[in-house]
């Protein structure tokens, strides 16, 4: 296995495989760097990382990972490099990307004609500039056997619990899930969540009605609530709302609840019933439905995916 380490590499991108795979399962991968030239390559965020060679160890390759790197939407990257990602697409090797890494696979042509993903606030980039792929922000890991591509940062342990599961099967992923303190889980299941972004405060009559949704979540919201305390028709705030927000009121509204019951099931010990009640979902039931919808998993199965029994 080669991980190909692009300036500014993503820290945590490069060090998941690196980790999943060359200390938790030594005897079952021969992991490499490399980058082009072979020299030390800067990590975005600070400090180098010295590879383990140049691009000639890709000629040794059965599995390929390209880790997330900075400035992947514009930044151009060497001939040489999309050529050697070409041509082991070409031999059959298998081909990874973890978050941005997705745009020097698809530079290279290996995602054409696939449905991928990428990192949620980069796919609208990415399904721009490649129409020849299909872009879904939606899901954690997407692609075939042999290419294979994951969301944003941490999705690349989805990727890599993935991979060991299809190489070693299921009983050797969910040792290192366990050893990693990760929650196994279907790659294909899990959703990202796309967080819909408060509008930065300010004078705006749309960030003041966010802001006091976002404290009015327990209580039961109209669109008709909202425009009327803020002096403005149910039509004129609705329009002016999806401008700024890029969503209507109502489905940005559902995802705060939902961010909100997220950081509920994460951080307390309150009931289903509670946390649906002080999000506005008012019961359990619609609570699961939303939350399901939202995330493809249920309240329960998120909570316990971050409950580590420590005995």
């Amino acid at each position: 296995m080669v991980v190909v380490l692009l300036e500014h590499v993503l820290p945590l991108d490069y060090a998941i495989p690196v980790h999943v795979f060359g200390r938790e399962a030594p005897e079952a991968y021969d992991l490499v760097t490399v980058s082009v030239g072979g020299g030390p390559v800067p990590v975005a965020g600070g400090t180098t990382v010295l590879p383990d060679g140049g691009l000639e160890l890709l000629r040794r390759a059965d599995t390929i990972v390209v880790p997330g790197y900075a400035d992947a939407v514009e930044r151009e990257l060497p001939g040489s490099l999309l050529r050697a990602l070409a041509g082991a697409h070409r031999r059959g090797v298998r081909m990874v990307s973890i978050c941005s890494g997705a745009f020097a696979l698809a530079r290279a042509g290996v995602l054409d004609g696939l449905t991928v993903t990428t990192h949620w606030s980069l796919c609208a980039d990415l399904a721009e500039r490649f129409p020849a792929l299909t872009v879904d922000q939606s899901v954690l890991v997407a692609g075939t056997a042999s290419v294979l591509t994951s969301g944003g940062v941490t999705a690349g342990v989805d990727l890599c619990l993935h991979l060991l599961n299809a190489d070693l099967g299921p009983a050797a992923a969910r040792h290192v899930a366990r050893r990693i303190v990760m929650a196994p889980r279907p790659a294909d299941g899990q959703r990202q969540f796309v967080e819909k972004a408060v509008v930065p405060p300010g004078d705006d009559v749309i960030a003041r009605a966010q802001q006091w949704m976002l404290v009015s979540l327990e209580q039961t919201l109209s669109v008709k609530d909202v425009a009327t305390r803020f002096a403005m028709s149910e039509r004129t705030f609705h329009r002016r709302f999806r401008e700024k927000a890029g969503v209507p009121p109502l489905t940005w509204l559902r995802d705060q609840r939902v961010l909100r019951a997220k950081e509920l099931l994460e951080s307390s010990d309150l009931s289903i019933e509670d946390i649906a009640r002080r999000v506005g979902f008012g019961t359990a039931t619609n609570l699961r439905v939303q939350f399901r919808r939202a995330t493809n998993v249920s309240p329960r199965e998120h909570r316990r995916s971050f409950t580590f029994d420590g005995g």
